[in-house]
C-alpha cells in the first residue's frame, strides 16, 4: 500500500506536471446530476437498516446536453433498411409465397421504397433499382442523407434530429469474453465530450478492460416509438472501441421520469425489448458496425419499487421483462453477454423494497429453476459498507459497528452464489455490476459507513485492491467486477461536489480537461492491475 506522505507529495507533483502538459478546453454546459431532493429526504440515517434509497446511484441524468448544431443548407433525407438477421430472403411480393429474388446478409443496407399496408413488409431497392420485399421484423429502418450518384456511402441515422455523423470503425473489436475476475469501472462520458477520450485513456492506462456506461432509454428513443437519436451513443461506443476497451451498457431509464411515451415497468416490457434490439443490432461487433457493445445489463435494481414503476417489487414480472429483453438482444447480436440487473442490498420487505436474496430466489422459482433464455450471467451489487472486503457476513450480523445485516459485507455476494448453486446454475458467472467503498463525511445516509467508520481515501484504495485480490483467490465463478466509480465532471456544476454522494465513491477527483486530480484509489489500482500483466503504471509515484 502507498505511504500517505509520499503519495500526497507525488500526487501533487504529477498533477502539476500534467496540468502544464495538457491543453485547455472549453467546458460544455454543465448537466446537473444532484440527488433529487425527494430521494434525499427519504433516506433514514440509521446504521442498522439498509435504506432502500441509500444505495449508490450511478445513472447519468437524462437532462439533454448542448444542442447539436445543424447545417444551414437543406439536406435531402431518405429512408434505408439495415438487415438485422443473419440472412434475409428478399421476395418478389410482400408475402411468404413470393419468389426469393435475393439473399441479403446481416448489416446490408437498402433503400426503402415503401412499406406494406399491414406494416409487415418493406419494399427494398439497391443502387436505384427495386429488388423486392423483406420482412419488417428483420429490418431496422433508419434515415440517412440522400446520396447523389458517385457520392460515398452516407451514414445511416434515425430519429427526428439532424443527420448524424457516424464514426468509421475497422471492425477489429475486443471479444465478448470475461476473465475471472475481470476489471472495469462505471464511467460518465455521455454528456462530456471534452473529457471522453481522456477518461477512456485513464481506464486503459489504469489496467481496466471494461467500462460500464448508462445508455438511458429516454436519451436515445425519447421522441417516440422508433425515433432514435444515435448521435451521442455512436460517439461513446466508437471511441470506447477505438480505445480497446470493452463496453457494458446499462439499459434502463430514469425512474423519476414523467410522461415518457413508453410508460413504466412492467407494462413497457415489449417497448423496452424493441429498444434493446435496436441498440444491440446497431453495435453488434460485426465488421462495418458503428462500434461494439460486448455486454448488456437489463434494467437496474427492480427489487426497489421506485425502479419498478413505483409498483411493489415482483420477481416474476422482472423475469418476464428479462426474458423479452434477452431474446431481443440475442437477435440483434447473438454473441453479446446478457446480464440481469443488480439488486439493491436492503433489509426492507414491503411495497417499496424486497431483500436481494429473496428476490433472486424468487427469480429462479419464476424461471422454473433454469436461467437459460433469461441471462448469461447474474448481475449482483456488492458495496462493502463499513467492513473490510474479507469480513465474513456473519460478523456483520454479530458486530453492530458493521450494520447488523449480512448484506453490509462485501462477501454477501457469496450468499447470492449459494442461491445459484441451490438451483444448479453453477456454470454461469456472477458479474459485480457495482461495488466499492465510500469515505463520505457529509451525507448522513452514507457517512456512517464512510468517514464515521474510519474509512478515508487511503483505506478506500486498500479495500478496493484487496477486494480484487480476494475474488482472484476465492471466487472462480466471478466475471467482471465493476467498481464505482470514475468521476463525473458535472459534480462540480454548483461549486460544491461534496453534497453529491457519488463524489465520495469515486477513485479520482472530478477533473477538468486541463487537470488531473488524483486520489489514492486510482494510483493503487493502476499499480496493481498493471502488475498483473507484467507492466508498470505510468502514474506510479514510486517509479
Amino acid at each position: 500500500m502507498l505511504k500517505r506522505p509520499l503519495l500526497s507529495l507525488v500526487l501533487g507533483m504529477i498533477a502539476a506536471a500534467l496540468l502544464a502538459a495538457c491543453t485547455g478546453g472549453a467546458e460544455a454546459t454543465p448537466t446537473p446530476t444532484k440527488t433529487p431532493l425527494a430521494a434525499a429526504q427519504a433516506l433514514p440515517a440509521t446504521a442498522t437498516l439498509a435504506p432502500a434509497a441509500a444505495q449508490p446511484s450511478t445513472q447519468e441524468q437524462a437532462t439533454p446536453g448542448p444542442a447539436v448544431p445543424t447545417n444551414t443548407p437543406a439536406t435531402a433525407v431518405e429512408k434505408v433498411a439495415r438487415v438485422t438477421a443473419d440472412q434475409l430472403n428478399i421476395r418478389s411480393t410482400p408475402s411468404l409465397d413470393g419468389t426469393v429474388v435475393k439473399l441479403a446478409n446481416q448489416g446490408q443496407i437498402f433503400t426503402v421504397l415503401a412499406v406494406s399496408d399491414d406494416g409487415q413488409w418493406v419494399h427494398l431497392a439497391e443502387q436505384g433499382t427495386a429488388l423486392g420485399w423483406g420482412a419488417a421484423e428483420f429490418l431496422a429502418v433508419e434515415e440517412r442523407v440522400a446520396q447523389n450518384p458517385g457520392d460515398s456511402p452516407a451514414t445511416p441515422t434515425q430519429g427526428a434530429s439532424a443527420p448524424q455523423q457516424t464514426p468509421a470503425t475497422t471492425g477489429n473489436f475486443p471479444p465478448a469474453t470475461m476473465s475471472s475476475p475481470d476489471y472495469g469501472a462505471q464511467v460518465f462520458i455521455w454528456w462530456r465530450e471534452e473529457i471522453r477520450d481522456r477518461d477512456l485513456g485513464l481506464m486503459r492506462d489504469g489496467g481496466f478492460n471494461w467500462i460500464k456506461q448508462t445508455f438511458a432509454w429516454e436519451t436515445i428513443e425519447g421522441a417516440g416509438k422508433g425515433q432514435y437519436n444515435w448521435t451521442i451513443a455512436d460517439q461513446v461506443v466508437s471511441h470506447a472501441s477505438e480505445s480497446g476497451l470493452k463496453v457494458l451498457a446499462r439499459l434502463s431509464s430514469d425512474p423519476q421520469l414523467q410522461n415518457f411515451w413508453a410508460g413504466k415497468p412492467p407494462a413497457n416490457a415489449d417497448h423496452f425489448a424493441d429498444f434493446a434490439f435496436a441498440v444491440a443490432s446497431r453495435y453488434n461487433c460485426q465488421p462495418g458496425a458503428v462500434g461494439c457493445i460486448q455486454a448488456f445489463q437489463v434494467w437496474n435494481e427492480p427489487n426497489l419499487g421506485r425502479e419498478w414503476g413505483f409498483n411493489r417489487p415482483n420477481p416474476a414480472q422482472y423475469v418476464e421483462f428479462l426474458r423479452k429483453a434477452y431474446a431481443a438482444i440475442k437477435r440483434g447480436n447473438p454473441n453479446a453477454i446478457v446480464i440481469s440487473a443488480g439488486m439493491a442490498p436492503t433489509g426492507d420487505n414491503n411495497d417499496t423494497a424486497m431483500p436481494d436474496d429473496i428476490f433472486y430466489d424468487q427469480m429462479y422459482q419464476a424461471m422454473g429453476g433454469n436461467s437459460n433464455g433469461y441471462f448469461d450471467m447474474l448481475g449482483v451489487h456488492g458495496a462493502g459498507y463499513a467492513a473490510p472486503p474479507e469480513l465474513d457476513p456473519q460478523e456483520a450480523v454479530n458486530n453492530p459497528q458493521y450494520g447488523g445485516y449480512r448484506f453490509f459485507a462485501f462477501r454477501h455476494v457469496e450468499d447470492i452464489r449459494r442461491i445459484m448453486e441451490k438451483y444448479g446454475d453453477t456454470n454461469k458467472k456472477i458479474v459485480l455490476l457495482e461495488f466499492g467503498w465510500t469515505f463520505d463525511s457529509v451525507n448522513p445516509a452514507y457517512k456512517w459507513h464512510g468517514a464515521d467508520a474510519g474509512i478515508d481515501m487511503f483505506k478506500q484504495a486498500d479495500y478496493l485492491k484487496r477486494a480484487y485480490q480476494y475474488a482472484a483467490q476465492n471466487w472462480p465463478w466471478v466475471g467482471l467486477m465493476n467498481l464505482i466509480t470514475m468521476p463525473n465532471l458535472d459534480w462540480l456544476a454548483d461549486g460544491n461536489p461534496e453534497d453529491e454522494e457519488q463524489y465520495w465513491w469515486a477513485i479520482m477527483e472530478p477533473s477538468p480537461i486541463n487537470a488531473l486530480r488524483w486520489r489514492p484509489a486510482y494510483i493503487e489500482l493502476c499499480i496493481y492491475l498493471n502488475s498483473l500483466e507484467g507492466q508498470s503504471c505510468k502514474y506510479d509515484p514510486n517509479k
